[in-house]
């Protein structure tokens, strides 16, 4: 059941991104519907990051103490300032590597 599963979702993946990313289909979006889908990037990512910023134990942990609050907010000053992604992605992580090893460790 669950290999029936797998290659029913990665079927919906590979039609999904063909049907979209195919130059050859005569298959074209208006303006309403590209503007729309534009927000399905931020959405899907903020889906990614919210639960492990905001949840690492299982729990709503909104504390000074939580490195992963850290390193989100790190990231997000660092890339609203410089607008450079791999700045972004070691400062943020050596911030976040450094608290929760030496600053606030289990």
């Amino acid at each position: 059941m669950v290999l029936i599963q797998i290659i029913a979702m990665a079927g919906v993946v590979f039609l999904s991104r063909y049907l979209f990313l195919e130059p050859k289909l005569p298959l074209r979006f208006g303006p309403h519907l590209h503007r729309f889908l534009s927000y399905s990037g931020p959405a899907i990512l903020t889906v990614i990051w919210a639960p492990i910023v905001f949840m690492p134990e299982q729990s709503l942990w909104i504390h000074w103490h939580n490195p992963y609050l850290w390193g989100a907010l790190t990231a997000g000053v660092i890339s609203w300032k410089t607008k450079n992604v791999l700045l972004t992605t070691v400062l943020s992580m050596m911030v976040f590597l450094i608290l929760h090893l030496v600053v606030f460790p289990a």
